[in-house]
């Protein structure tokens, strides 16, 4: 179907999906918030384990990332956001892993700690707790919502 038609090539607009969401774990001392907001851009990198690669491989440019501390501190402490897709891991040439690119988004007025998480009915499934050994999950809309307002954060 051409021009001939009513169609013209390229006038059809795609509804954009709305962004998915994600939580990314880091170790404080090894690459923190802080960190992310001064470099403005990173490399997640270095994951190794298949489920988690897996879920790199599933985000697109402009999905949503809540940047967790893990281990020192035990905070979801930013929003951060996908910069690029999934691309072979940097740090593992020739092997099957992958990295995406992410910069930060906004920083949460209050950070919410991992006890208060795992108190909170409403967050009883989140793959924080459900799959905590994994550096990166997917989170449902409405726990990334809900994790907003603990922190009393908006975007």
């Amino acid at each position: 179907m051409g021009p001939e038609h009513g169609f013209r090539y390229g006038a059809l607009s795609v509804p954009k999906a709305p962004p998915q969401t994600f939580l990314i774990k880091s170790e404080p001392g090894k690459y923190s918030w802080a960190q992310l907001e001064r470099d403005k851009r990173t490399t997640w990198d270095g994951v190794r384990n298949f489920e988690a690669r897996n879920t790199l491989r599933s985000m697109k440019v402009g999905d949503l990332c809540l940047f967790y501390h893990s281990n020192d501190g035990k905070d979801v402490v930013g929003i951060a956001k996908v910069l690029q897709e999934a691309y072979p891991d940097p740090t593992a040439p020739g092997e099957d892993w992958s990295a995406v690119d992410v910069g930060p988004l906004k920083a949460l007025k209050a950070p919410v700690p991992l006890d208060v998480i795992k108190s909170d009915p409403e967050l009883a499934d989140i793959a924080l707790i459900k799959r905590s050994r994994l550096s990166v999950v997917a989170i449902s809309k409405q726990h990334f919502d809900y994790i907003l307002k603990l922190g009393k954060t908006k975007l």
